[in-house]
Protein backbone atom coordinates (compact mmCIF):
# COMPACT_ATOMS: atom_id res chain seq x y z
CA UNK A 1 0.00 0.00 0.00
CA UNK A 2 1.33 3.65 -0.98
CA UNK A 3 0.57 6.28 0.96
CA UNK A 4 1.71 10.08 1.63
CA UNK A 5 1.85 12.51 4.32
CA UNK A 6 0.78 15.89 3.45
CA UNK A 7 2.93 18.33 4.69
CA UNK A 8 5.62 21.17 2.96
CA UNK A 9 9.39 20.21 2.43
CA UNK A 10 10.54 21.96 5.03
CA UNK A 11 8.56 20.65 7.07
CA UNK A 12 9.00 16.34 6.00
CA UNK A 13 13.15 17.58 6.23
CA UNK A 14 12.34 18.42 10.16
CA UNK A 15 10.11 15.34 10.41
CA UNK A 16 12.65 12.89 8.72
CA UNK A 17 15.43 14.62 11.15
CA UNK A 18 13.35 13.52 14.13
CA UNK A 19 12.13 10.26 12.79
CA UNK A 20 15.51 9.00 11.16
CA UNK A 21 18.30 10.46 13.78
CA UNK A 22 16.62 9.99 16.99
CA UNK A 23 18.89 9.21 19.71
CA UNK A 24 16.32 7.02 21.76
CA UNK A 25 15.97 4.25 18.74
CA UNK A 26 19.79 3.20 19.64
CA UNK A 27 19.43 1.86 22.61
CA UNK A 28 16.56 -0.34 21.79
CA UNK A 29 19.71 -2.67 20.99
CA UNK A 30 20.19 -2.89 24.81
CA UNK A 31 16.87 -2.48 26.05
CA UNK A 32 16.18 -6.18 23.07
CA UNK A 33 19.26 -8.13 24.58
CA UNK A 34 18.92 -6.90 28.21
CA UNK A 35 15.18 -8.52 28.74
CA UNK A 36 16.59 -11.02 26.55
CA UNK A 37 18.98 -12.13 29.10
CA UNK A 38 16.40 -12.30 31.94
CA UNK A 39 13.38 -14.17 29.94
CA UNK A 40 16.78 -17.08 28.94
CA UNK A 41 17.21 -17.00 33.14
CA UNK A 42 13.90 -18.01 34.06
CA UNK A 43 13.16 -20.17 31.13
CA UNK A 44 16.53 -22.01 32.28
CA UNK A 45 14.71 -23.38 34.73
CA UNK A 46 11.54 -25.05 33.16
CA UNK A 47 11.69 -28.82 32.55
CA UNK A 48 12.23 -28.13 28.85
CA UNK A 49 14.76 -25.31 28.96
CA UNK A 50 15.23 -23.70 25.93
CA UNK A 51 19.13 -23.70 24.20
CA UNK A 52 18.29 -20.69 22.06
CA UNK A 53 16.30 -17.50 21.71
CA UNK A 54 16.65 -14.22 19.54
CA UNK A 55 14.49 -11.41 19.33
CA UNK A 56 13.92 -9.73 16.09
CA UNK A 57 12.56 -6.24 15.45
CA UNK A 58 11.67 -4.34 12.19
CA UNK A 59 11.74 -1.08 12.24
CA UNK A 60 9.89 0.38 9.41
CA UNK A 61 9.29 3.85 7.95
CA UNK A 62 7.53 4.60 4.74
CA UNK A 63 6.10 7.43 2.73
CA UNK A 64 4.82 7.20 -0.84
CA UNK A 65 1.87 7.76 -3.31
CA UNK A 66 -0.39 6.26 -6.10
CA UNK A 67 -1.73 7.84 -8.81
CA UNK A 68 -4.47 6.54 -11.06
CA UNK A 69 -4.99 8.86 -14.65
CA UNK A 70 -3.71 11.72 -12.99
CA UNK A 71 -5.17 11.67 -9.62
CA UNK A 72 -3.98 10.82 -6.15
CA UNK A 73 -5.70 7.78 -4.95
CA UNK A 74 -3.63 6.55 -1.85
CA UNK A 75 -1.11 7.93 0.65
CA UNK A 76 0.69 7.08 3.00
CA UNK A 77 3.37 8.09 6.07
CA UNK A 78 3.52 5.12 7.83
CA UNK A 79 5.92 4.37 10.99
CA UNK A 80 5.44 0.61 12.60
CA UNK A 81 7.29 -1.83 14.62
CA UNK A 82 7.40 -5.87 13.99
CA UNK A 83 8.54 -8.42 16.71
CA UNK A 84 9.53 -11.80 15.57
CA UNK A 85 10.71 -14.24 18.51
CA UNK A 86 12.33 -17.35 18.23
CA UNK A 87 12.67 -19.86 20.92
CA UNK A 88 14.34 -23.44 20.40
CA UNK A 89 13.17 -26.12 22.86
CA UNK A 90 15.74 -29.25 22.53
CA UNK A 91 19.25 -29.31 20.98
CA UNK A 92 20.66 -28.35 17.84
CA UNK A 93 20.30 -31.89 16.67
CA UNK A 94 16.66 -32.20 17.68
CA UNK A 95 14.42 -29.32 18.23
CA UNK A 96 11.17 -28.32 17.92
CA UNK A 97 11.24 -26.99 14.45
CA UNK A 98 11.95 -30.61 12.93
CA UNK A 99 9.64 -31.47 10.52
CA UNK A 100 6.59 -33.40 11.46
CA UNK A 101 6.64 -36.18 8.89
CA UNK A 102 3.03 -37.28 7.57
CA UNK A 103 1.12 -34.13 8.95
CA UNK A 104 -0.23 -32.18 6.49
CA UNK A 105 -0.62 -29.39 9.12
CA UNK A 106 2.75 -28.80 9.89
CA UNK A 107 3.48 -26.02 7.82
CA UNK A 108 0.97 -24.04 10.18
CA UNK A 109 4.52 -23.77 11.98
CA UNK A 110 5.70 -20.87 10.03
CA UNK A 111 2.34 -19.17 9.68
CA UNK A 112 3.90 -15.64 10.50
CA UNK A 113 2.96 -14.04 13.77
CA UNK A 114 3.30 -10.12 13.29
CA UNK A 115 3.60 -8.70 16.85
CA UNK A 116 3.32 -4.85 17.13
CA UNK A 117 6.03 -3.49 19.20
CA UNK A 118 6.24 -0.21 20.13
CA UNK A 119 7.67 2.50 18.43
CA UNK A 120 8.90 4.56 21.28
CA UNK A 121 11.71 2.98 23.37
CA UNK A 122 9.70 3.18 26.57
CA UNK A 123 11.90 0.29 28.78
CA UNK A 124 8.29 -0.67 30.43
CA UNK A 125 6.22 -0.75 27.22
CA UNK A 126 9.35 -2.88 25.62
CA UNK A 127 9.74 -5.18 28.49
CA UNK A 128 6.43 -5.82 28.09
CA UNK A 129 5.78 -7.09 24.61
CA UNK A 130 8.85 -9.04 25.15
CA UNK A 131 7.99 -11.02 28.32
CA UNK A 132 4.46 -11.87 26.83
CA UNK A 133 5.71 -12.71 23.22
CA UNK A 134 8.43 -14.74 24.63
CA UNK A 135 6.45 -17.24 27.33
CA UNK A 136 3.63 -17.59 24.21
CA UNK A 137 6.21 -18.53 21.64
CA UNK A 138 8.13 -20.63 24.63
CA UNK A 139 4.70 -22.24 25.23
CA UNK A 140 4.49 -23.00 21.23
CA UNK A 141 7.50 -24.77 21.02
CA UNK A 142 7.54 -26.69 24.05
CA UNK A 143 3.99 -28.60 22.57
CA UNK A 144 5.53 -28.81 18.99
CA UNK A 145 8.59 -30.24 20.63
CA UNK A 146 6.59 -33.36 22.16
CA UNK A 147 4.91 -33.77 19.02
CA UNK A 148 8.58 -34.02 17.37
CA UNK A 149 9.95 -36.49 19.85
CA UNK A 150 6.27 -38.80 19.06
CA UNK A 151 6.88 -38.64 15.45
CA UNK A 152 10.30 -39.39 15.62
CA UNK A 153 9.67 -42.77 17.22
CA UNK A 154 7.04 -44.34 15.38
CA UNK A 155 8.29 -43.42 11.79
CA UNK A 156 11.29 -44.58 9.55
CA UNK A 157 14.64 -43.01 9.73
CA UNK A 158 14.55 -39.65 8.00
CA UNK A 159 16.38 -39.50 4.69
CA UNK A 160 18.40 -36.57 5.68
CA UNK A 161 19.84 -37.07 9.28
CA UNK A 162 21.18 -34.16 9.37
CA UNK A 163 20.83 -31.36 12.66
CA UNK A 164 18.31 -29.23 13.17
CA UNK A 165 19.97 -26.28 13.57
CA UNK A 166 23.28 -25.39 12.82
CA UNK A 167 26.13 -23.92 15.47
CA UNK A 168 26.92 -19.86 14.71
CA UNK A 169 31.02 -19.91 15.52
CA UNK A 170 31.59 -16.84 15.19
CA UNK A 171 29.26 -13.95 16.93
CA UNK A 172 28.58 -11.05 15.71
CA UNK A 173 28.29 -7.27 16.62
CA UNK A 174 27.55 -4.94 14.34
CA UNK A 175 25.85 -1.63 15.23
CA UNK A 176 25.38 0.40 11.69
CA UNK A 177 24.49 4.21 12.10
CA UNK A 178 21.43 5.45 11.47
CA UNK A 179 21.17 7.05 7.74
CA UNK A 180 21.84 10.36 7.29
CA UNK A 181 18.67 12.30 6.39
CA UNK A 182 20.67 14.33 3.92
CA UNK A 183 21.66 11.61 1.48
CA UNK A 184 18.65 10.59 1.11
CA UNK A 185 16.00 13.77 0.52
CA UNK A 186 12.68 12.92 -0.78
CA UNK A 187 10.05 16.15 -1.77
CA UNK A 188 7.16 14.78 -1.55
CA UNK A 189 5.03 17.14 -2.83
CA UNK A 190 7.22 17.00 -6.11
CA UNK A 191 6.87 13.37 -6.40
CA UNK A 192 3.23 13.77 -5.71
CA UNK A 193 3.00 15.86 -8.97
CA UNK A 194 5.67 13.00 -11.10
CA UNK A 195 3.29 10.07 -10.13
CA UNK A 196 0.04 11.99 -10.94
CA UNK A 197 1.85 13.37 -14.38
CA UNK A 198 3.34 9.76 -15.20
CA UNK A 199 -0.25 7.60 -15.13
CA UNK A 200 -1.78 10.83 -17.16
CA UNK A 201 0.04 9.17 -20.28
CA UNK A 202 -2.32 5.90 -20.17
CA UNK A 203 -5.24 8.48 -20.68
CA UNK A 204 -4.08 9.00 -24.37
CA UNK A 205 -5.74 5.78 -25.54
CA UNK A 206 -9.25 5.24 -24.62
CA UNK A 207 -9.21 1.33 -24.18
CA UNK A 208 -6.73 1.53 -21.14
CA UNK A 209 -8.80 0.76 -18.12
CA UNK A 210 -6.19 0.63 -15.49
CA UNK A 211 -3.01 3.53 -15.88
CA UNK A 212 -1.17 3.92 -12.61
CA UNK A 213 2.59 4.99 -11.01
CA UNK A 214 3.26 4.61 -7.39
CA UNK A 215 6.46 5.43 -5.39
CA UNK A 216 7.34 4.24 -2.21
CA UNK A 217 10.41 5.43 -0.15
CA UNK A 218 10.99 3.14 2.74
CA UNK A 219 13.63 3.20 5.40
CA UNK A 220 14.06 -0.13 7.57
CA UNK A 221 16.61 -0.53 10.38
CA UNK A 222 16.46 -4.19 11.12
CA UNK A 223 17.53 -5.13 14.80
CA UNK A 224 18.42 -9.05 15.81
CA UNK A 225 19.95 -10.31 19.21
CA UNK A 226 20.22 -13.56 20.15
CA UNK A 227 21.22 -16.18 23.24
CA UNK A 228 24.38 -17.18 21.54
CA UNK A 229 25.62 -13.08 21.79
CA UNK A 230 24.82 -11.49 18.56
CA UNK A 231 24.03 -7.97 18.67
CA UNK A 232 22.91 -6.75 15.11
CA UNK A 233 21.52 -3.17 13.93
CA UNK A 234 21.40 -2.93 10.01
CA UNK A 235 19.54 -0.22 7.71
CA UNK A 236 17.86 -1.35 4.53
CA UNK A 237 16.72 1.89 2.50
CA UNK A 238 15.49 3.02 -0.96
CA UNK A 239 12.89 3.83 -3.35
CA UNK A 240 10.69 2.29 -5.72
CA UNK A 241 8.87 3.53 -8.83
CA UNK A 242 6.03 1.73 -10.40
CA UNK A 243 3.81 2.18 -13.65
CA UNK A 244 1.68 0.18 -14.53
CA UNK A 245 -1.28 -0.23 -17.31
CA UNK A 246 -4.05 -2.84 -18.40
CA UNK A 247 -6.07 -2.78 -21.85
CA UNK A 248 -8.36 -5.46 -22.63
CA UNK A 249 -8.91 -7.04 -26.36
CA UNK A 250 -12.38 -7.87 -27.42
CA UNK A 251 -12.06 -11.70 -26.79
CA UNK A 252 -11.66 -10.68 -23.16
CA UNK A 253 -8.01 -11.18 -22.59
CA UNK A 254 -6.58 -8.70 -19.95
CA UNK A 255 -3.10 -7.16 -21.02
CA UNK A 256 -1.11 -5.56 -18.19
CA UNK A 257 2.53 -3.79 -19.30
CA UNK A 258 4.68 -2.86 -16.24
CA UNK A 259 7.96 -0.80 -15.60
CA UNK A 260 9.61 -0.89 -12.26
CA UNK A 261 12.89 1.34 -11.15
CA UNK A 262 14.59 0.56 -8.11
CA UNK A 263 17.08 3.17 -6.08
CA UNK A 264 18.68 3.30 -2.57
CA UNK A 265 18.47 7.01 -3.15
CA UNK A 266 14.90 8.59 -4.68
CA UNK A 267 17.36 10.96 -6.29
CA UNK A 268 19.35 8.03 -8.42
CA UNK A 269 15.62 7.28 -10.09
CA UNK A 270 15.07 8.02 -13.89
CA UNK A 271 14.25 11.32 -14.82
CA UNK A 272 11.18 12.53 -15.60
CA UNK A 273 12.36 12.58 -19.20
CA UNK A 274 12.71 8.51 -19.30
CA UNK A 275 9.71 7.70 -16.99
CA UNK A 276 7.42 9.37 -19.76
CA UNK A 277 9.20 7.95 -22.68
CA UNK A 278 8.62 4.37 -20.90
CA UNK A 279 5.05 5.44 -20.64
CA UNK A 280 4.68 6.57 -23.61
CA UNK A 281 6.21 3.17 -25.27
CA UNK A 282 3.69 1.03 -23.06
CA UNK A 283 0.90 2.80 -24.48
CA UNK A 284 1.88 2.31 -28.08
CA UNK A 285 2.53 -1.30 -27.14
CA UNK A 286 -0.81 -1.95 -25.39
CA UNK A 287 -2.58 -0.76 -28.71
CA UNK A 288 -0.76 -3.19 -30.57
CA UNK A 289 -1.34 -5.93 -27.91
CA UNK A 290 -5.06 -5.69 -28.46
CA UNK A 291 -5.39 -7.10 -31.46
CA UNK A 292 -2.20 -8.88 -31.54
CA UNK A 293 -2.69 -12.48 -32.39
CA UNK A 294 -3.01 -15.40 -29.92
CA UNK A 295 -0.30 -17.80 -29.95
CA UNK A 296 -1.00 -21.47 -30.04
CA UNK A 297 0.78 -24.37 -28.39
CA UNK A 298 4.26 -23.99 -29.25
CA UNK A 299 7.68 -26.38 -28.84
CA UNK A 300 11.22 -24.64 -30.66
CA UNK A 301 14.00 -22.17 -29.72
CA UNK A 302 13.52 -18.73 -28.16
CA UNK A 303 15.70 -16.09 -26.83
CA UNK A 304 15.03 -14.48 -23.64
CA UNK A 305 16.06 -11.03 -22.92
CA UNK A 306 18.34 -10.27 -19.72
CA UNK A 307 15.71 -9.58 -17.61
CA UNK A 308 13.32 -12.13 -18.91
CA UNK A 309 16.32 -14.54 -18.08
CA UNK A 310 16.60 -13.11 -14.74
CA UNK A 311 13.10 -13.78 -13.55
CA UNK A 312 13.34 -17.56 -15.73
CA UNK A 313 16.45 -18.85 -13.40
CA UNK A 314 15.11 -16.93 -10.36
CA UNK A 315 11.94 -19.00 -10.87
CA UNK A 316 12.80 -22.49 -12.01
CA UNK A 317 16.67 -22.49 -10.93
CA UNK A 318 16.79 -20.48 -7.40
CA UNK A 319 14.12 -21.83 -5.83
CA UNK A 320 15.19 -25.21 -6.48
CA UNK A 321 18.74 -24.67 -4.58
CA UNK A 322 17.45 -23.13 -1.64
CA UNK A 323 18.85 -25.34 1.35
CA UNK A 324 15.65 -26.24 3.21
CA UNK A 325 13.78 -27.84 0.50
CA UNK A 326 16.90 -30.46 -0.11
CA UNK A 327 16.04 -31.76 3.57
CA UNK A 328 11.96 -31.66 3.67
CA UNK A 329 10.80 -35.18 2.34
CA UNK A 330 7.63 -32.92 0.87
CA UNK A 331 9.79 -31.44 -2.03
CA UNK A 332 11.09 -32.86 -4.98
CA UNK A 333 15.23 -32.32 -4.83
CA UNK A 334 15.11 -31.75 -8.16
CA UNK A 335 19.48 -30.86 -7.73
CA UNK A 336 20.05 -32.70 -4.29
CA UNK A 337 21.81 -35.61 -6.17
CA UNK A 338 22.86 -33.18 -9.10
CA UNK A 339 26.03 -31.69 -6.98
CA UNK A 340 29.64 -32.12 -9.17
CA UNK A 341 27.76 -32.97 -12.24
CA UNK A 342 27.37 -30.67 -15.44
CA UNK A 343 23.99 -29.05 -15.42
CA UNK A 344 24.71 -25.80 -17.52
CA UNK A 345 27.15 -25.25 -20.26
CA UNK A 346 30.71 -25.11 -19.32
CA UNK A 347 30.53 -21.25 -20.56
CA UNK A 348 28.08 -20.43 -17.84
CA UNK A 349 28.53 -19.51 -14.00
CA UNK A 350 25.00 -18.51 -11.44
CA UNK A 351 26.17 -17.21 -8.17
CA UNK A 352 23.64 -15.68 -5.57
CA UNK A 353 25.85 -12.82 -3.88
CA UNK A 354 23.92 -10.37 -1.31
CA UNK A 355 27.24 -8.32 -1.06
CA UNK A 356 26.53 -6.65 -4.53
CA UNK A 357 25.16 -3.45 -4.37
CA UNK A 358 25.22 -3.15 -7.74
CA UNK A 359 25.43 -4.26 -11.62
CA UNK A 360 25.31 -2.92 -14.75
CA UNK A 361 24.37 0.25 -13.25
CA UNK A 362 21.54 -0.87 -11.40
CA UNK A 363 21.08 -0.75 -7.67
CA UNK A 364 19.96 -4.49 -6.85
CA UNK A 365 17.20 -4.50 -4.29
CA UNK A 366 18.59 -8.02 -2.57
CA UNK A 367 21.52 -6.40 -1.14
CA UNK A 368 22.31 -7.08 2.66
CA UNK A 369 24.75 -7.69 5.30
CA UNK A 370 23.68 -9.64 7.68
CA UNK A 371 20.48 -12.28 7.06
CA UNK A 372 17.78 -12.79 9.66
CA UNK A 373 19.60 -15.43 11.93
CA UNK A 374 22.43 -12.96 12.31
CA UNK A 375 25.05 -15.01 9.60
CA UNK A 376 26.79 -12.47 7.49
CA UNK A 377 25.74 -12.88 4.00
CA UNK A 378 28.58 -14.20 1.43
CA UNK A 379 28.80 -14.70 -1.87
CA UNK A 380 27.76 -18.93 -3.24
CA UNK A 381 28.34 -20.08 -6.18
CA UNK A 382 25.93 -22.19 -7.23
CA UNK A 383 27.28 -23.32 -10.47
CA UNK A 384 30.52 -22.93 -11.41
CA UNK A 385 31.65 -23.23 -15.25
CA UNK A 386 28.51 -25.63 -15.74
CA UNK A 387 29.07 -27.82 -12.78
CA UNK A 388 26.61 -27.52 -10.07
CA UNK A 389 28.61 -26.89 -7.15
CA UNK A 390 26.25 -25.51 -3.88
CA UNK A 391 23.20 -24.21 -2.29
CA UNK A 392 21.81 -21.37 -0.33
CA UNK A 393 22.03 -22.14 3.10
CA UNK A 394 20.27 -20.64 6.07
CA UNK A 395 21.24 -22.51 9.82
CA UNK A 396 18.97 -25.29 8.51
CA UNK A 397 22.16 -28.21 7.49
CA UNK A 398 21.38 -30.40 5.11
CA UNK A 399 23.89 -33.85 3.93
CA UNK A 400 27.18 -32.84 3.22
CA UNK A 401 26.38 -28.62 3.89
CA UNK A 402 26.41 -28.11 7.68
CA UNK A 403 27.22 -24.68 7.67
CA UNK A 404 25.12 -21.38 6.83
CA UNK A 405 26.00 -18.90 4.25
CA UNK A 406 24.05 -16.15 4.82
CA UNK A 407 21.14 -16.83 2.97
CA UNK A 408 18.79 -17.34 6.01
CA UNK A 409 16.04 -14.92 4.92
CA UNK A 410 12.54 -13.72 6.16
CA UNK A 411 9.78 -11.22 6.15
CA UNK A 412 8.98 -9.49 9.75
CA UNK A 413 6.94 -11.70 11.41
CA UNK A 414 8.21 -14.89 9.81
CA UNK A 415 11.05 -17.58 10.37
CA UNK A 416 13.88 -17.61 8.30
CA UNK A 417 14.15 -20.48 5.66
CA UNK A 418 17.09 -20.53 2.88
CA UNK A 419 15.96 -18.01 0.20
CA UNK A 420 17.20 -16.18 -2.60
CA UNK A 421 19.51 -12.66 -2.64
CA UNK A 422 20.85 -11.14 -5.73
CA UNK A 423 21.00 -14.34 -8.60
CA UNK A 424 23.79 -12.91 -10.72
CA UNK A 425 24.04 -15.07 -14.26
CA UNK A 426 27.01 -14.91 -15.93
CA UNK A 427 29.05 -16.27 -19.50
CA UNK A 428 32.31 -16.61 -20.18
CA UNK A 429 31.62 -16.76 -24.17
CA UNK A 430 29.54 -13.81 -24.85
CA UNK A 431 27.44 -13.21 -28.08
CA UNK A 432 26.39 -10.13 -29.13
CA UNK A 433 22.13 -9.37 -30.24
CA UNK A 434 22.83 -10.35 -34.29
CA UNK A 435 25.27 -13.78 -33.25
CA UNK A 436 21.97 -14.53 -30.65
CA UNK A 437 19.62 -14.15 -33.63
CA UNK A 438 21.30 -16.33 -36.01
CA UNK A 439 21.31 -19.05 -33.50
CA UNK A 440 17.79 -19.12 -33.01
CA UNK A 441 16.95 -18.72 -37.35
CA UNK A 442 19.69 -21.41 -37.47
CA UNK A 443 18.05 -23.64 -34.69
CA UNK A 444 14.36 -22.78 -36.16
CA UNK A 445 15.72 -24.17 -39.90
CA UNK A 446 17.29 -27.48 -38.08
CA UNK A 447 14.38 -28.02 -36.21
CA UNK A 448 11.66 -27.16 -39.41
CA UNK A 449 10.24 -24.25 -37.43
CA UNK A 450 8.63 -21.45 -39.12
CA UNK A 451 9.97 -18.98 -36.40
CA UNK A 452 11.02 -18.76 -33.18
CA UNK A 453 10.00 -16.54 -30.06
CA UNK A 454 11.59 -13.60 -28.25
CA UNK A 455 10.96 -13.02 -24.98
CA UNK A 456 11.14 -9.06 -24.13
CA UNK A 457 9.75 -8.52 -20.59
CA UNK A 458 8.27 -10.80 -18.03
CA UNK A 459 6.31 -9.79 -15.49
CA UNK A 460 6.69 -13.09 -12.79
CA UNK A 461 6.20 -16.32 -12.52
CA UNK A 462 5.39 -19.01 -9.98
CA UNK A 463 6.90 -22.75 -9.56
CA UNK A 464 5.93 -26.04 -8.03
CA UNK A 465 9.15 -27.94 -5.87
CA UNK A 466 6.88 -30.81 -4.04
CA UNK A 467 6.65 -34.23 -4.59
CA UNK A 468 2.98 -34.64 -4.98
CA UNK A 469 2.53 -32.60 -7.64
CA UNK A 470 4.24 -31.67 -11.24
CA UNK A 471 7.52 -30.69 -10.56
CA UNK A 472 6.67 -27.42 -12.91
CA UNK A 473 7.08 -23.70 -13.56
CA UNK A 474 5.32 -21.38 -15.27
CA UNK A 475 6.83 -17.68 -16.05
CA UNK A 476 4.42 -14.93 -17.43
CA UNK A 477 5.45 -12.86 -20.29
CA UNK A 478 4.22 -9.86 -21.05
CA UNK A 479 6.20 -8.40 -24.26
CA UNK A 480 6.67 -11.76 -27.03
CA UNK A 481 7.59 -11.72 -30.28
CA UNK A 482 7.88 -14.10 -33.33
CA UNK A 483 10.62 -14.25 -35.25
CA UNK A 484 10.49 -15.52 -38.51
CA UNK A 485 13.16 -17.34 -40.55
CA UNK A 486 12.10 -16.55 -43.91
CA UNK A 487 12.78 -12.71 -42.43
CA UNK A 488 9.19 -11.23 -42.28
CA UNK A 489 9.15 -8.39 -39.29
CA UNK A 490 9.17 -9.63 -35.72
CA UNK A 491 5.12 -10.42 -35.02
CA UNK A 492 3.85 -9.12 -31.26
CA UNK A 493 1.82 -11.69 -29.64
CA UNK A 494 -0.47 -12.23 -27.01
CA UNK A 495 -1.82 -14.80 -24.69
CA UNK A 496 1.63 -16.68 -23.62
CA UNK A 497 2.62 -18.33 -20.82
CA UNK A 498 5.65 -20.34 -20.45
CA UNK A 499 6.10 -23.53 -19.00
CA UNK A 500 8.02 -26.51 -18.36
CA UNK A 501 10.11 -28.89 -16.10
CA UNK A 502 13.31 -27.69 -14.93
CA UNK A 503 15.44 -30.54 -16.11
CA UNK A 504 14.25 -30.06 -19.51
CA UNK A 505 14.68 -26.80 -19.90
CA UNK A 506 18.22 -26.81 -18.32
CA UNK A 507 19.68 -29.35 -20.62
CA UNK A 508 18.21 -26.93 -23.95
CA UNK A 509 19.87 -23.65 -22.69
CA UNK A 510 22.83 -23.21 -25.00
CA UNK A 511 24.44 -19.58 -25.11
CA UNK A 512 24.60 -16.08 -23.73
CA UNK A 513 24.32 -12.69 -24.73
CA UNK A 514 26.74 -9.83 -24.09
CA UNK A 515 24.50 -7.11 -22.06
CA UNK A 516 23.21 -7.14 -18.53
CA UNK A 517 19.51 -6.27 -17.41
CA UNK A 518 18.44 -6.51 -13.77
CA UNK A 519 14.91 -7.44 -12.69
CA UNK A 520 14.38 -6.21 -9.29
CA UNK A 521 11.04 -6.78 -6.99
CA UNK A 522 9.88 -9.43 -3.96
CA UNK A 523 9.68 -12.91 -3.62
CA UNK A 524 6.58 -14.62 -1.98
CA UNK A 525 7.51 -17.59 -0.51
CA UNK A 526 7.31 -19.48 2.98
CA UNK A 527 9.32 -17.07 4.96
CA UNK A 528 6.89 -14.07 3.54
CA UNK A 529 7.90 -11.67 0.83
CA UNK A 530 12.13 -10.72 0.87
CA UNK A 531 13.65 -8.30 -1.49
CA UNK A 532 15.46 -9.90 -4.40
CA UNK A 533 17.70 -9.13 -7.65
CA UNK A 534 18.56 -10.96 -10.54
CA UNK A 535 20.51 -10.18 -12.92
CA UNK A 536 21.29 -11.94 -16.44
CA UNK A 537 22.80 -11.37 -20.36
CA UNK A 538 20.16 -12.51 -22.86
CA UNK A 539 20.00 -16.32 -23.11
CA UNK A 540 19.24 -18.68 -26.11
CA UNK A 541 17.09 -21.81 -25.41
CA UNK A 542 16.85 -24.79 -28.48
CA UNK A 543 13.25 -25.71 -26.47
CA UNK A 544 10.97 -24.16 -25.27
CA UNK A 545 7.36 -24.64 -24.48
CA UNK A 546 4.47 -22.31 -24.27
CA UNK A 547 0.92 -22.16 -23.40
CA UNK A 548 -2.19 -20.08 -24.20
CA UNK A 549 -2.74 -18.05 -20.78
CA UNK A 550 -6.00 -17.86 -18.98
CA UNK A 551 -8.67 -15.13 -19.86
CA UNK A 552 -11.48 -13.87 -18.44
CA UNK A 553 -14.93 -14.47 -20.09
CA UNK A 554 -15.91 -10.81 -19.46
CA UNK A 555 -16.19 -8.36 -22.45
CA UNK A 556 -14.72 -4.75 -22.71
CA UNK A 557 -16.22 -2.39 -20.70
CA UNK A 558 -19.70 -1.40 -22.16
CA UNK A 559 -19.98 2.38 -21.68
CA UNK A 560 -16.45 4.35 -22.91
CA UNK A 561 -14.39 5.93 -20.06
CA UNK A 562 -15.63 9.19 -19.04
CA UNK A 563 -12.70 11.25 -20.32
CA UNK A 564 -13.26 10.12 -23.75
CA UNK A 565 -16.71 11.96 -24.69
CA UNK A 566 -17.09 14.66 -25.87
CA UNK A 567 -18.78 17.50 -24.13
CA UNK A 568 -18.16 15.60 -20.60
CA UNK A 569 -17.49 18.51 -18.39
Amino acid sequence: MIKLFEKTTFLFVILLLTQFCSFSQDKLIELLNGELKRETSILQKQEAPPYYISYRVSDIKSLGAEASFGNIVEQNDEHRRVLTVRVRVGSYDLDNSHEIRGDQFDFLDGMPSMIKFPIEDNPDAVKQTLWNATHSEYNKAVEKFSKVKANVAVKVAAEDSSADFSKNLKVVEYLEEPINPADYKFDLEAWKEKVKKYSSVFLKDKNIYEGSASIHFFNQRKYYVSTEGTKIAENYVGARLFISAVIKSDDGMELPLYRSYFAYKPDNLPTDAQVLADAEEMVTKLVKLRTAPVVDPFQGPAILSGRSAGVFFHEIFGHRVEGHRQKSENEGQTFKKKVGELILPEHMTVSCDPSVKHLSGFDLNGYYKYDEEGVEGSKVTIVDKGIMRDFLMSRSPIANFYSSNGHGRAQEGYQPVSRQSNLIVSTSKPMNKEQLRKKLIDECKKQNKEFGYYFEDITGGFTMTGRTIPNAFNVMPTEVYKVFVDGRPDELVRGVDLVGTPLAMFSNISDCGDQYDVFNGTCGAESGGVPVSCGSPAIFVKQIEVQKKSKSQEKPPILSRPDTEKGTP
